[in-house]
């Protein structure tokens, strides 16, 4: 890495008990530096802060998005029997009043009604700290270096958002991104689970929480639970984590996916889950290509050669959806057009088929899910030919589209292949105009379904949590949480 770093940092592991401990890694060119930690909730609770640290000017290897920093240790955090289970934000000074962040997760000493996994896989997919990501040229992204600025910390996240971006003013894009990362508004914490987090505290709402790593190790980390959360963008799944939710959801679990995007690709773990596995739409280039090891392929769950689409856990997926008020794609209303207004997740609205919830602020934005439809009575339902369940009960859509390579954003890399291409080659057999059509005009999709002793709610989009302010975007969060078992 050849770029001069004034300080950075990052924590190992990412989640811990009380009773255990996290270790700060910290780089700085300066000989002291403070770290202030928060916990990032209803409220920001300072939990610590410590000042004159020793400095210390650690080694960046050019590989280190493979291999790791393999930093020497700053300082040692013991998770306290008080601390409650939440996000724990570190923010970094040094001397010159440089900043960075660094995160940790305080996992529940005791399991409470509903479990937040947050999507540290993505974070590792979309991290180009000091090396590649997923889409800038990486196939393997080391969790054991920093997240770049954005992921963690960013203002004003309503404005600097994917789904606004054509809003903003040229001199407003610059001025982001001479501090942030382009790749902040589609990956973090500081984009979407911070805004429902806050949100579900100041109403009430307890939640506990774990990392992606966590869903993968502990087949039983669901045990005992009522309701699993998934926020925001959710993108990159291990066959562990798909096996864990699954199961328990079939068992009699409730599943909630306020995200979208969810699921989408398959990775693998390495290095005791310190390093995410990617290959995407490399397939030969991936280890276990053509072995009888190929379900485990790190590329989309939908294509033949792993056979599980994401519809099976979601109910939906984003081959069948897109994106939405983005360049090349549909602006739409913003909301959802509701078309089974008597569902139990309305309750308390006054509406009839047709109306539109969740259009301001719009929480159709970015990307998201759906499923192949037909029309039944002058509404939309799943065919399953997609093999969205059949049970799959289609409460809302709204218009989106998967990209053709031509269309990309403008700052995606040189190399990007859109979505639409390869859907259309993997999944229709052959990437042509014709074959691309039957998937261009995609949908979000909002639905439920019953599975096995379960049940399964998805918003699908990436976005519902920007319209938590607005009452009806509320009080269906409400009503799904409260069926769950997440609001008593």
């Amino acid at each position: 890495m050849s770029d001069k770093v004034s300080i950075a940092g990052y924590c190992w592991p990412q989640s811990a008990k009380p009773g255990e401990t996290i270790t700060l890694f910290c780089h700085t060119e300066n000989s002291h530096y403070s770290v202030r930690c928060i916990r990032q909730g209803g409220e920001d609770e300072i939990i610590f802060e410590k000042t004159n640290l020793t400095g210390r000017r650690q080694d960046i290897p050019d590989d280190l998005s493979v291999i790791g920093c393999n930093w020497e240790q700053s300082l040692d955090i013991k998770i306290e029997g008080e601390w409650r289970t939440g996000f724990y934000l570190l923010e970094l000074t040094d001397e010159t009043g440089a900043a960075a962040e660094a995160f940790f997760v305080v996992r529940p000493p005791q399991k409470g009604n509903a479990l937040l996994v947050l999507a540290t896989s993505t974070y590792a997919a979309y991290n180009e700290w000091g090396g590649p990501s997923f889409y800038t040229g990486g196939a393997l992204s080391s969790m054991k270096r920093p997240l770049p600025r954005g992921f963690l910390k960013k203002p004003e996240p309503g404005k600097y958002r994917a789904a606004c971006a054509r809003e903003l003013t040229p001199d407003e894009i610059r001025d982001y991104l001479s501090t942030y990362s382009y790749w902040s508004m589609a990956s973090g914490w500081a984009n979407w689970e911070i805004l429902f987090v806050r949100w579900a505290e100041q109403n009430g709402i307890e939640l506990d929480f774990a990392t992606s790593q966590d869903l993968d190790a502990e087949a039983d980390l669901l045990d005992g639970y009522e309701c699993y959360v998934s926020i925001g963008h959710d993108e990159y799944w291990s066959k562990n984590m798909r096996d864990h939710v699954e199961t328990w959801v079939e068992s009699g679990g409730k599943a909630v996916f306020f995200s979208g995007n969810t699921s989408f690709w398959q990775i693998r773990y390495e290095e005791d889950r310190s390093r995410v596995v990617g290959y995407k739409l490399d397939l030969e280039g991936d280890p276990v290509f053509g072995t009888d090891r190929e379900r485990s392929l790190s590329t989309m769950w939908s294509d033949p050669l792993v056979g599980r689409p994401e519809n099976h856990m979601t109910g939906v997926s984003f081959t069948r959806g897109g994106y939405a008020r983005l360049r090349n794609s549909p602006r739409g209303s913003g909301g959802y057009t509701i078309w089974r207004p008597d569902h139990w997740a309305f309750e308390g609205l006054d509406l009839v088929s047709g109306d539109i919830i969740g259009a301001n602020p719009p929480v159709i934005g970015y990307e998201c899910d759906g499923c192949e439809l037909t029309i039944k009575n002058g509404r939309p339902v799943a065919t399953g030919a997609d093999e969205t369940p059949p049970q799959f009960e289609v409460l809302g859509t709204a218009p989106a589209h998967l990209w053709e390579t031509r269309e990309g954003d403008s700052g995606m890399p040189d190399s990007y292949v859109g979505e639409l291409n390869w859907v259309a080659q993997r999944l229709g057999g052959a990437d042509t105009e014709e074959i691309r059509e039957k998937f261009a005009h995609g949908r979000a999709v909002m639905g439920s379904f019953a599975k096995g002793k379960g049940e399964v709610f998805t918003s699908g989009c990436t976005d519902w949590a920007y319209g938590l302010d607005d009452a009806s975007v509320a009080r269906v969060t409400k009503n799904i949480l409260s069926r769950f078992g997440a609001l008593r």
